[in-house]
This record gives C-alpha cells, sequence and structure tokens, in this order.
C-alpha cells in the first residue's frame, strides 16, 4: 500500500508543476494537499510546527512572486493598470483559446489589448509591454518553481 500511498502523493505534487503552466490549477492547493495527504495516509508525526510555519511562509512568497513578476514586467515596459489586467485575463483566458502556446501568446495580447482600448497607447508601445507581460509571466514560473521546488524538497527530507 505504501506504493499506491506514495504514488497518490507524487501524482499531486505533479500536478502542482503542470499548474505552474496553466494558471487555472491552483498550484499551492495541490502542494498542501500532498502534504495533508501524506500525513493522512503515513503520519502527521514528521511535520512539527515548524514545518508548517515555513510552508506557510513559502505559500505566501508565492502569492506574492506572481503578483509582483506579472506587475512588473508591465510596468517595466511602460504598462498601467490596463496592461497589467489584460495580460491576467490573458493567463487565464490564453491555454483554453489556443492550447500549447496561448500560455504565452494570452498575456501578450491581453496586455495589448487592455492598453490599446483603455489607454490608447501606439501600437509600438503597446507591443513592447504585451513583451513586458510575456517576460513577467516566464520570470514568475521560474520563481514560482524554485519556490515549489524548495518546499517539495524539505517536505521529502522530513518524509523520508
Amino acid at each position: 500500500m505504501d506504493i499506491i500511498y506514495w504514488v497518490l502523493v507524487s501524482i499531486l505534487i505533479a500536478v502542482a508543476f503542470i499548474g505552474l503552466v496553466y494558471p487555472v490549477i491552483p498550484s499551492v492547493l495541490f502542494l498542501i494537499g500532498a502534504f495533508l495527504l501524506y500525513g493522512i495516509l503515513f503520519s502527521f508525526e514528521p511535520f512539527n510546527w515548524l514545518f508548517w510555519v515555513i510552508q506557510l511562509l513559502f505559500v505566501m512568497l508565492l502569492f506574492f512572486a506572481d503578483q509582483l513578476a506579472n506587475w512588473f514586467g508591465v510596468k517595466k515596459f511602460g504598462g498601467s493598470k490596463a496592461g497589467i489586467w489584460g495580460s491576467t485575463i490573458g493567463i487565464l483566458v490564453g491555454p483554453f483559446v489556443i492550447p500549447v502556446f496561448g500560455i504565452l501568446i494570452g498575456p501578450f495580447i491581453g496586455a495589448v489589448i487592455g492598453e490599446l482600448l483603455v489607454n490608447r497607447t501606439h501600437f509600438k508601445k503597446a507591443i513592447k509591454i504585451g513583451i513586458g507581460s510575456v517576460v513577467g509571466f516566464i520570470s514568475s514560473v521560474i520563481t514560482k518553481a524554485i519556490i515549489q521546488l524548495i518546499m517539495v524538497a524539505y517536505f521529502l527530507y522530513l518524509a523520508i
């Protein structure tokens, strides 16, 4: 049964990492779910209060990193709140409208449309802002992947 339990925990962790590129999947919930499932199936004994405090801090860091990277990417390239909102909407809608490449095209198009519609930005500047939104998204994915890897490594260190 231990193998089946580890497979279930591993599936939740894998889904959390898939959520890095498909933002509609709540990565953090799947990671915490994996930790809780391990505790239910095996034991909560390895996880003291310090483990949960550290994981909670990492969860907050994940949310902060996600928002900050998107904001920074759009702002650094001259965008406004309209570009940030457009990029966010594009990140969520893009993968469904354009499978595979929608995760990169969505925030780009969203930021460009947001800037063009709301701020009447010149097309070249809107394109630059769109590129900034993609840069922000990619940096967000890399940052969150590192944080999630640390969370999983700490979990495995205590669990094994």
